[in-house]
């Protein structure tokens, strides 16, 4: 019979996609690694991963096998951590849009983080999509994503955190005419589109079609950072999200022009496994925003 430790071996190369990246996160050469897996593997007579000479990934057997392992573990740490089972603490591996660190969950993380100091965030920028197989798989406790347009493995779930606004950015210094109309700003200036193929992505185009614009695209990028740049520098205009953490009334570079009949929002949440061994976590990321929309209806 395997000890805990294997099993959280085992989770480790789930979470980091190699023997040396697992070995590194818990202290073990990558040959101890591979001596325990093996060991897993002959025990319950079954390759759990596929092996290629940069990296392992999960096999077919090895990713039913995730959900029931991490219970294992969950319930041991629950037992060994006696008193102290509601502090949060250890590692917690999270996926993050770059737009959310702009956003909300900054806030959220920071204020959990100040609650819990023994807790240990590792955060992985990216994009939804690959959140969610990265999720699904184990090789992630959850992520900050935005609402997927496609229906959700049976595995995950989405929780909704807090809704942006969709809202067209124009330089305050354009390199072009800027109209007066903001729908011929739409269908004449150079719009700076963000990845259509990005979840994101969708929600622009959904703002377009409701304004039955078809714009003169100029750049496609998948970078809210970049994009709004490139505004600030006079070179195009752009719909994006109204991100909690940019001070847009103070910015010298970029301006806000109002949407008509637009009412197209980003609903942001965090996606998870329906089991996983970091619920204590994630449960203090959606109990923060169940607060904050208390406070706000005060």
């Amino acid at each position: 019979m395997r000890s805990v430790r294997t099993f959280k071996t085992f989770l480790a190369v789930v979470r980091h996609g190699s023997f040396a990246a697992a070995g590194q996160a818990i202290g073990l050469t990558p040959a101890a690694i591979g001596l325990q897996i093996r060991g897993l593997e002959e025990e319950l007579n079954q390759q759990l991963f596929n092996r290629t000479a940069r990296a392992v990934v999960l096999s077919t057997a090895g990713r039913k096998l995730v959900p029931a392992i991490e219970d294992l573990v969950l319930r041991y740490e629950t037992l060994a951590a006696g008193a102290d089972a509601d502090e949060l603490s250890g590692m917690v591996v999270m996926g993050a849009l770059i737009s959310a660190l702009m956003g909300s969950f900054a806030d959220a993380l920071w204020t959990i983080k100040k609650q819990y100091p023994r807790l240990e965030v590792r955060l992985l920028a990216g994009q939804s999509d690959d959140f969610t197989r990265k999720v699904a798989h184990g090789e992630l406790d959850g992520a900050v994503v935005v609402r997927s347009p496609n229906v959700l493995p049976s595995n995950l779930i989405w929780t909704p955190l807090y809704r942006e606004s969709m809202i067209l950015i124009a330089p305050r210094h354009p390199h072009f005419e800027l109209p007066a109309d903001p729908l011929e700003v739409l269908r004449r200036c150079p719009f700076i589109r963000f990845d259509r193929n990005s979840w994101t992505g969708y929600l622009v185009s959904e703002v377009l079609r409701q304004c039955n614009v078809s714009p003169a695209d100029a750049m496609e990028l998948n970078s809210f950072e970049a994009i709004m740049e490139i505004v600030r520098q006079g070179f195009g205009m752009a719909i994006v999200p109204k991100l909690a953490n940019v001070d847009w009334s103070r910015d010298r570079g970029l301006m806000i022009i109002p949407l008509p009949c637009v009412a197209i929002e980003r609903d942001v949440g965090l996606l998870e496994r329906t089991s996983h061994l970091r619920t204590g976590f994630t449960d203090a990321i959606k109990q923060y925003f169940i607060a904050r929309k208390g406070q706000a209806r005060r």
